[in-house]
């Protein structure tokens, strides 16, 4: 018995339910085909001559059918006889390293044999011109010669700061196409100035290339393809931020106001850039805490495809040997340093498994009623929302959510020889 199993002996590990909530979302059928559609309609690709080479900008996060999405804007792209090609546009990640921002977008099955463009990735940037504040405005150098650039990008509330646009076309515009160095300049300000910089530098570079198009993509709460859709040039900035409230209105929520603790079965770059999504979990470490509020959180793995990235563990209060040993210094820190974000890849305390972990997040919750048990809810990741698991102690108000049925009996957590959790069905 270690210390740690000696100092937390008491702390009971509750009971668990699992529960759906029931939102009615439609999702689109065939991704492949809408984005077909979208670019036909939209007269996108009429910019496209003979010839012309066509850079299409590509991300680090999990996106739905982002393959399918990929492949048919490629396909797209040729039968307008432009020749294209992929590039990682994602800031810092990956490492700050062309070699770890090629693997994320292999990650996402984005090879030439799956859809049809092979992938130049390259660090270096060429200064296109600056914005009316001074700051100078750099895009990939693949891109910066091409004479089409296509973005492919998920709009969404952005984790740590508000606008009128926030994670979307403009941002990987002006972070992800800017790599380490112009992702660098964008955050030179600080989050209370992201959105009007991020808007800045993409105005500029969409009034200096030739052509740009965006396929902006929106997921429901169930991490669906929920609308596609293709702007050219300005019709990005104009239009972007009608889809955003689009987005933020699919979002999804943890419908308490106030809980005791919560256990994150994983985080990681490819779901959340601080690696669960502040939206969700109600604490970020710029905009601070806020509902669902928590006073104990546990985050148990980090993803595979984060690629050892395990930045936003500081809004952790404690973690597990385990994700401690996929964390890696250089890759999270790169990331770190180009958002100046010290508090995100503060490590929080590490127990040795899964059943420590969780004693250890509850134990911080002494203002649990007793009389009911802690309140807890545990998430498999944060854009898996339709189904979760909750503490017996907030069956109470599920039963007061009107989208939220109750769809098993109180389970034991088990775990194994090791201490680490027996899964649960997460389906």
């Amino acid at each position: 018995m270690t210390i740690y199993d000696k100092l937390l002996e008491a702390v009971e590990i509750p009971r668990f339910v699992k529960v759906h909530q029931k939102m009615v979302q439609s999702h689109i059928e065939d991704p492949y085909r809408e984005t077909e559609k979208q670019l036909a309609e939209s007269g996108a690709l009429s910019a496209i001559r003979p010839g012309n080479s066509v850079c299409i900008a590509c991300g680090s996060r999990e996106i739905a059918n982002l393959s399918e999405i990929v492949r048919a804007i490629v396909d797209g792209v040729k039968r307008a006889g432009g020749e294209p090609f992929l590039i990682p546009a994602m800031g810092s990640h990956g490492g700050a390293t062309a070699e770890g921002q090629e693997e994320i977008l292999l990650t996402y099955r984005l090879t030439e044999e799956n859809v049809g463009a092979p992938i130049r990735s390259s660090m270096e940037t060429v200064k296109i011109g600056e914005t009316e504040n001074g700051l100078d405005v750099r895009i990939d150098q693949y891109a910066a010669g091409a004479d089409v650039i296509i973005l492919a990008a998920r709009i969404k509330p952005h984790t740590d700061f508000r606008g009128p646009v926030e994670s979307g076309l403009m941002k990987m515009i002006s972070i992800g196409m800017g790599k380490q160095y112009g992702a660098s300049i964008c955050h030179s300000m600080g989050f209370p100035e992201m959105s009007a910089n991020v808007r800045r530098i993409a105005r500029v570079v969409l009034q200096t290339m030739p052509a740009v198009i965006g396929v902006g993509i929106i997921e429901n709460a169930f991490h669906e393809t929920y609308q596609i859709a293709a702007l050219s040039g300005m019709e990005i900035d104009e239009k972007e931020p009608a889809l955003l409230e689009t987005a933020k209105s699919l979002m999804p929520r943890i419908p308490f106001a106030k809980c005791d603790v919560l256990f994150v079965d994983e985080i990681g770059k490819n779901i959340s850039g601080p690696g669960m999504d502040p939206n969700i979990t109600g604490r970020s470490v710029f905009m601070g805490r806020w509902e669902p509020d928590f006073d104990g959180v546990a985050v148990l793995d980090l993803t595979e495809e984060s690629h050892h990235n395990g930045n936003g563990i500081g809004n952790a209060d404690v973690t597990t040997k385990r994700f401690f040993d996929k964390f890696d210094m250089a890759t999270t820190y790169a990331n770190s340093i180009t958002c100046m974000d010290a508090p995100g890849v503060k490590m929080p305390a590490v127990m040795p498994n899964d059943r420590l972990a969780m004693k250890f997040a509850l134990n911080l919750a002494y203002k649990a009623d007793p009389a009911t048990g802690p309140k807890v809810v545990w998430l498999h990741n944060t854009l898996c929302m339709y189904s979760y698991w909750i503490s017996e102690g907030l069956i109470s108000l599920a039963n007061e959510v009107d989208n939220m049925e109750i769809m098993t009996e109180p389970r034991e957590v088990q775990f194994d020889a090791d201490g680490n959790v027996i899964p649960f069905d997460w389906e």
